[in-house]
């Protein structure tokens, strides 16, 4: 009967113990899961963390290009607020510009105006000299136009004879033909040039060349005024000697008078006035 008994005994022992044995496998099991959890969660954790530090790293570097886009808009506005008084400056002075442009542009064309009405007035007068001057040869007489100024060339030999300033008969035909003319022109002035060549003067009357070049200038102003009306207060009376020579070759060329037509000074504003009111430029 005790044998029996510790038999049952010793069975119940090893029934217990194997109970126990399979308890702790899966409590054993269960942990490892919970550790695996944990870990897991840990992981997760960290990762977490990263995460939020980046982020907290993006967030400052945001709020930083915050303040710096906040602070530069405000520039902008103060540099918009001085660019808009610049522009406005800048505006103000170009209108300066223009107007003082189309001010130079007008002032141009209204000389370019009077200019062109000079050389028409000079281009008739031309013509007229050579209309009434026209049968005459041309070697002997010039008319050309320089600058705006014309000049009539004549050589002494039509009006002088040779070392004398007195006038010839044929000299007093061309010079009532060169008043006819300028007698017609009463806006203009004219001086009338006495030129010789180098051959020094030895008749003894007269000191030099230049006595002698003023001598048949003032002959010729004489003649224009006595005898063919010209107002001497239009007429100039020079001498230039031989200093003025157009040619080095042929001496008989420099033995000349000329006479230079003058418009004159207050004539030609009163053209650039005249253009200033113009409608085809004020316009």
């Amino acid at each position: 009967m005790k044998k029996i008994f510790l038999g049952f005994l010793g069975m119940a022992v090893l029934l217990s113990s194997c109970v126990s044995q399979k308890k702790y496998a899966e409590l054993e099991t269960k942990q490892k899961e919970t550790q695996d959890l944990l870990n897991s969660a840990t992981v997760k954790l960290n990762t977490c963390l990263e995460d939020k530090a980046t982020a907290d790293a993006r967030l400052q570097t945001l709020q930083d290009q915050n303040s710096f886009l906040k602070a530069n808009n405000q520039e902008l506005i103060n540099n918009m607020g001085n660019l808009t008084t610049l522009t406005t400056k800048g505006a103000e002075n170009l209108e300066k510009s223009l107007e003082s442009l189309q001010e130079k542009d007008l002032t141009i064309r209204k000389l370019q105006n009077a200019i062109t009405r000079r050389d028409s007035v000079n281009l008739a007068l031309v013509q007229s000299l050579k209309g009434v001057l026209g049968n005459l040869d041309d070697e002997d007489i010039e008319i050309s136009v320089e600058k705006g100024v014309v000049f009539v060339s004549i050589s002494d030999k039509l009006l002088f004879s040779s070392g004398s300033y007195n006038i010839t008969a044929r000299a007093k035909e061309v010079l009532g033909k060169v008043a006819q003319v300028v007698n017609n022109k009463p806006d203009f002035e004219f001086m009338v040039e006495g030129h010789t060549d180098d051959v020094p003067y030895m008749k003894g009357v007269l000191l030099d060349n230049w006595d002698l070049s003023v001598k048949r200038a003032t002959a010729v102003v004489r003649i224009l005024q006595n005898d063919y009306k010209v107002d001497p207060k239009r007429m100039t009376a020079a001498g230039r000697a031989e200093y003025i020579p157009v040619s080095q070759t042929d001496k008989s060329k420099n033995r000349r008078t000329r006479i230079v037509v003058l418009p004159k000074i207050d004539q030609f504003y009163s053209m650039i006035e005249e253009g200033m009111k113009d409608p085809a430029i004020n316009n």
